[in-house]
């Protein structure tokens, strides 16, 4: 067996600790973004108040499954990933557990410990639970790191859904000729709210994470405006 130190597995932001608040703050960031444009885009072509509102829940239904299941299929991928990777480790656990000591032990001697000091903690570690100690320090796999599908996809499509609700409220609260004004207003708030948790979840600047996530939410209201307003005046 080869003593070199394998690769670890790259392993995704994990879905335990704070990891929900980075997915729900992205889940809520899309159904803002997407929605609020969405409507825009539909009360630009002239359409009726009613179609605007349709547009919305629609387009809060659509986005709510698509977000649920592609952070599904996405993380469970991730999830057999992570199995085939403790199943190879287990078969060459069983086919050569000297080797795999050895290789346990190249990982603590990189991270500084000298030989003899390495290879105790490579044993000690290994006398419980071979596979769970090269599944941590070989694989960089974690009990709170594992991939969890259902958790990703529920998270997800409950932020979208949240994010998507403050445009469609917006436009039902709103006066008539002020409905577009208080969708982009609500959603650009929103926009910037949810910028500055998530700065401060990741330890960044607020106001810059802020300010970013607003631009490019009111980049894409306005390029949908316009695209509306244009299928609009063809008569589309």
């Amino acid at each position: 067996m080869n003593t070199a130190v394998k690769p670890t597995t790259t392993v995704p932001p994990h879905w335990g600790g704070t990891a929900w608040l980075r997915a729900a703050v992205l889940g809520a960031d899309d159904g803002i973004v997407s929605t609020a444009s969405l409507m825009l885009g539909v009360a630009a072509s002239s359409a009726s108040h009613g179609a605007v509102l349709t547009a919305g829940f629609a387009g809060l239904a659509a986005g709510a499954m698509a977000m649920a299941t592609g952070e599904y299929v996405s993380v469970h991928s991730q999830r057999d990933a992570e199995r085939a990777d403790l199943r190879l480790e287990q078969s060459q656990l069983a086919a050569d557990p000297e080797g795999e000591l050895d290789e346990l032990t190249d990982i603590y001697r990189a991270r500084g410990l000298d030989d003899e000091l390495a290879r105790r903690v490579a044993e000690q570690l290994s006398r419980d639970d071979r596979l769970a100690a090269h599944a941590r320090d070989e694989l960089g796999q974690h009990p709170g790191t594992l991939a969890r599908p259902l958790q990703a996809a529920w998270v997800s499509a409950l932020a979208f859904a949240l994010g998507a609700a403050v445009p469609i409220v917006a436009v039902v609260l709103a006066p008539g000729r002020l409905r577009s004004v208080f969708t982009i207003v609500s959603a650009l708030g929103a926009l910037g709210l949810l910028g500055s948790l998530g700065a401060r979840a990741g330890g960044a600047p607020r106001r810059t994470a802020a300010a970013r996530v607003m631009l490019g939410g009111g980049l894409a209201m306005a390029v949908t405006t316009l695209v509306g307003r244009l299928a609009g005046a063809a008569g589309v």
